[in-house]
């Protein structure tokens, strides 16, 4: 691809974080997802539901599609996602968390629509 085509594709990174203020509540959402997916096979569906009653950050990734954050926006279309939840030690007054940082362990430079380097 060259440069013109390419520039139509945009990453957007997204970080959340969270607090789960009821895990009961998060889990039995996530189970009442599963059990309405007609296209989750029955074997899916078991582990799957596993997975969200031993775990809130699974139950959450299983909640949360990245479709649904860009289906409405005129003029895009999705064409790859991952994402995954976990747990971890959230310290709101660290500076280790603070938002709007440059990933260090990126695996490409990030590149505007030019070619040229944006660091």
């Amino acid at each position: 691809m060259d440069a013109e085509e390419t520039s139509r594709f945009v990453r957007l990174r997204v970080e959340l974080v969270l607090e789960v203020l009821d895990g009961d509540e998060l889990t039995k959402a996530a189970l009442r997802r599963i059990a309405a997916d007609p296209e989750l096979p029955d074997a899916e569906r078991a582990h799957a539901g596993g997975d969200v009653t031993e775990d809130t950050a699974e139950a959450l990734a299983y909640l949360v599609d990245p479709f649904d954050l860009v289906s409405d926006v005129p003029g895009v279309e999705l064409q790859q996602a991952s994402w995954s939840g976990e747990r971890f030690a959230y310290d709101p007054d660290s500076p280790k968390w603070d938002f709007g940082d440059d990933d260090e362990d990126d695996d490409e430079p990030a590149d505007d629509v030019d070619g040229r380097d944006e660091r």
